[in-house]
């Protein structure tokens, strides 16, 4: 297991990393296309595939036109040509505070709860993102192009979450998703200091919010139905509780302990129309097979999360026996409560795979597999054609933590770099 020196060693590497090699175009004396870019790298990983040696990728307008290997995929002339050693998808983290949680770990950067009360699905996460915080460029100096972010896991509901990419001078130009899933939590954090205080206490109060929310969407579909019906009157928490009801909105649970999962077990067959997604799941290898039977999707605790509390019996292998069992898996960052308030989820995939997890499959955790439980495969988690022209670029194997990442390309645009950001 790398040490926190090394790794701490390993990202300051990585910030410092040289910047991405930008190759002769095939006709300099023209001038390069604003709106077009050239990658070519000797290994592609494109996660709707095998790996491509000697791979191309090229993408116009922010979308991917062409990617396969060099021989069949010929650059254009003019075009803007960007060369590195390993290009995989732009990395999804699935779960974060980012934006909400900021560098400086002060009164005005934490907007990721708000403890006035201890359910409040109606806080939307996009209007508390702060796209020019500097953890978000940090971030996308690691390839991470893309984040699920929101309020975080200290109280029973916190508030929504959204997808946003990790760019942009507004949340506007940002934002993919804007409200992605709303934000529940049955650990001990969000018991105590406010919150309900028992295990009983939190299933009952949550029965009741979805009763609430069933309620509200049945009244406002008989009113959408019949022109005679009157409509419920306008409830910001109702009408969030009601996309949750009906399955419009997943409400995301997190949950550590047996007893807690169980518990998001037996509500997920109480209100069948609920889309459940489980977050954290330290103790998932105790209740392995009713995690199998429900078949819900899990976004797993950071690898390197500290054993403690709620997340005492956590594992490193954790990842590997989930993914073997077959369930849907996806890495996160996850809420840190101390600076720099994130992770990196390069590292917590790369510490999985060191621990059982196959290569492509860990890549899978932060790219395809992410933007599948999210729900956003159809654009980003993979390079095809059509897809965005989202691309992480390293000088190695960026499992390996002496690779770097030496570009980050959002939507054909380069905005990071291993020197600077853009």
């Amino acid at each position: 297991m790398y040490s926190p020196l090394a790794l701490g060693l390993a990202a300051l590497a990585l910030a410092t990393a040289p910047f991405v090699l930008e190759a002769d175009t095939p006709a300099p004396a023209q001038e390069a296309s604003a709106t077009r870019l050239a990658i070519r790298a000797g290994t592609v990983h494109t996660m709707a595939g095998d790996p491509i040696t000697n791979g191309v990728i090229l993408i116009e307008n922010g979308l991917v036109t062409a990617v396969g290997p060099a021989a069949s995929v010929p650059i254009p002339a003019g075009v803007r040509v960007l060369e590195a050693r390993v290009a995989v998808p732009g990395l999804i983290d699935a779960h974060s505070c980012v934006g909400l949680a900021g560098w400086l770990n002060i009164e005005h950067d934490k907007d990721e709860v708000d403890r006035s009360g201890s359910a409040q699905p109606e806080l939307r996460a996009i209007d508390a993102y702060n796209t020019r915080e500097p953890l978000v460029k940090w971030l996308r100096g690691f390839g991470v192009t893309t984040v699920h972010t929101g309020h975080g896991p200290l109280a029973l509901i916190s508030g929504q979450t959204m997808i946003t990419k990790t760019f942009g001078d507004t949340i506007e130009d940002a934002v993919l998703v804007p409200e992605a899933m709303v934000a529940a939590c049955m650990t001990s954090a969000a018991r105590g200091d406010g919150g309900p205080g028992t295990r009983a206490k939190v299933m009952a109060e949550l029965r009741q919010h979805l009763m609430t929310g069933a309620k509200h969407a049945s009244a406002m579909a008989k009113a959408e139905a019949d022109d005679e019906v009157d409509a419920p009157d306008r409830d910001l928490r109702k009408e969030a509780l009601a996309r949750v009801a009906n399955g419009t909105t997943p409400l995301m649970v997190t949950a550590h302990e047996a007893a807690d999962l169980i518990n998001v077990l037996r509500l997920h067959a109480e209100f069948p129309d609920v889309r459940f997604v489980i977050d954290g799941a330290a103790e998932a290898p105790l209740v392995l097979d009713e995690l199998v039977e429900a078949g819900l999707p899990i976004i797993l605790h950071p690898t390197m999360y500290r054993a403690g509390g709620d997340t005492k019996d956590l594992s490193m292998e954790t990842a590997k026996v989930l993914i073997e069992a077959g369930l849907t898996v996806a890495m996160q960052s996850g809420y840190e409560g101390y600076v720099p308030r994130t992770r990196v989820v390069l590292f917590e995939a790369a510490i999985a795979a060191r621990y059982g997890v196959p290569f492509e499959r860990a890549l899978g955790m932060i790219t395809i597999d992410a933007a599948r439980l999210l729900g956003v495969d159809d654009r980003i988690g993979s390079l095809e054609v059509g897809k965005h022209g989202d691309v992480a670029l390293f000088d190695g194997d960026p499992f390996e933590y002496t690779s770097h990442c030496v570009g980050t390309v959002i939507e054909g645009e380069i905005v990071a770099t291993g020197e600077r950001e853009l």
